[in-house]
């Protein structure tokens, strides 16, 4: 119904997989099946791969552009890929495999539609491919692709490929993942990656670029609560726009179509909205997505961090949040600690008051015992905040159900975090102020 509206060409991609499992080199070789490569990069891996000594075309050499990357053969931070088809508009966060850089990965995959697992035919399902699924879970990606790769090793085996996927969809089910393909390949010999391989006949199943271009994703955004956090009042005074006044931003959920009623949080004024403006056009509707600007019908006191949305599906409100957080700093988060938070557009204060449990990222256990959180440790945490928050549940809307935790003496990001349905408190929980 939506889809009219949406940008439905454009398909955000996370990979994940264990070190050496080929994720670069599949990139690469998506871009070089849909001639995404200038010649002169490509005349330049060629050189590089003579270099190494390789005697193939080093695909991965196209992703791996960090020097230390190419120095010690691994992926460290997350790059970013753009290429399109005549079908659709991809990127691909291509994210590091190891575990010391998990916070790589949660950054690379927070905004994507699909991510893509990676495991290497040889070694099957192992704890790093358990781990990156369970991010994937945690992040309420939408659909995975399981990339069985390296198959041309293992003789491009149906019964390897069969025994693999048993193995991971007994591990996956009780994971909050709903759209799930699995997909034999060869990334470094082009297998089911752009063409159909004539090595596998006994998969009738798409190829990964056609299974990526077919992809549904409209169903993925919320239409039915509007959320529209407020970036900036647009005021030009100039002689052509006297009393011009619109108030810009993305639409975070939800779908605004002009003559709707909307509630200004926190102040709970009302006005509807007279236009909705979209570069030199106006629009009927904006939906999840969509940067536009609002005029109002009247004049509200509104400024950056308030929030538009419908009286009819109002978000929740509160000061105490429990939330799972991927911590990113190498100081350990500290119990009582107060930090800056970002949510939204909308800055505030807030403490650390509970740390409930941290996952065991090897075992995906709940460890309650275990109050340590250093970096790359996702852990289950409640804070308060020092003025009310307006917020969804992260399964809800993504964007209005995460937050960012910010040092305040440093300014810099120390943890990402995803707004979960609170759990029973203790009755001695003492109370803090910020």
């Amino acid at each position: 119904m939506f889809e009219s509206y949406l940008d439905m060409d454009l398909l955000r991609i996370s990979t994940a997989g264990s070190v050496d499992d080929g994720k670069s080199t599949l990139i690469g070789r998506l871009l070089y099946g849909t001639k995404s490569i200038f010649e002169d990069q490509l005349d330049a891996i060629e050189k590089s791969s003579r270099q190494r000594g390789d005697d193939y075309l080093n695909l991965a050499l196209l992703t791996d552009g960090l020097r230390a990357e190419r120095e010690q053969g691994i992926t460290i931070d997350v790059g970013y890929r753009y290429f399109a088809t005549p079908r659709r508009k991809f990127i691909i966060a291509d994210t590091p495999g190891h575990i010391q850089y998990t916070r790589n990965m949660v950054t690379g995959a927070s905004t994507a539609n699909l991510a893509m697992i990676l495991i290497d035919a040889r070694k099957g399902v192992l704890e790093q491919t358990k781990r990156h699924a369970f991010i994937a879970s945690l992040l309420r990606i939408p659909h995975l692709v399981v990339c069985i790769n390296k198959m041309d090793l293992m003789d491009y085996s149906k019964s390897v490929f069969q025994s693999i996927r048993l193995d991971f969809e007994n591990f996956s089910a009780p994971l909050d993942i709903h759209d799930i393909a699995y997909i034999p390949l060869s990334a470094l010999k082009g297998d089911n990656v752009v063409n159909r391989s004539q090595s596998m006949p006994w998969y009738t199943g798409s190829t990964l670029l056609n299974h990526l271009e077919q992809l549904h994703i409209a169903s993925d955004y919320n239409y039915s609560e509007p959320r529209f956090p407020v970036q900036y009042v647009i005021r030009p005074q100039s002689e052509t726009h006297i009393d011009y006044r619109a108030y810009a931003g993305r639409v975070a959920g939800g779908v605004f179509r002009a003559g709707d009623e909307v509630m200004a949080l926190p102040s709970g004024q009302m006005s509807s909205i007279e236009h909705i403006d979209f570069l030199d056009s106006q629009l009927e509707a904006a939906v999840p997505g969509q940067s536009v600007a609002f005029r109002l019908k009247n004049e509200l006191d509104i400024s950056r961090g308030d929030m538009l949305v419908s009286p009819s599906a109002l978000p929740l409100a509160g000061k105490e949040i429990d939330a799972m957080v991927c911590w990113f700093s190498e100081k350990p988060m500290q119990l009582n600690g107060r930090y800056g938070l970002l949510h939204t557009t909308r800055s505030a204060r807030c403490m650390v008051r509970d740390i409930r449990y941290k996952v065991d990222i090897q075992s995906m256990e709940r460890k309650t015992d275990d109050k340590n959180i250093a970096m790359n440790d996702i852990a289950r945490i409640r804070i308060q905040t020092g003025e009310t928050l307006f917020y969804d549940f992260y399964k809800n809307n993504r964007t209005t159900g995460s937050f960012i935790l910010i040092d305040e003496a440093t300014n810099a990001t120390v943890g990402a975090c995803m707004i979960e349905e609170p759990g029973r408190v203790a009755s001695n929980d003492p109370e803090y102020s910020i």
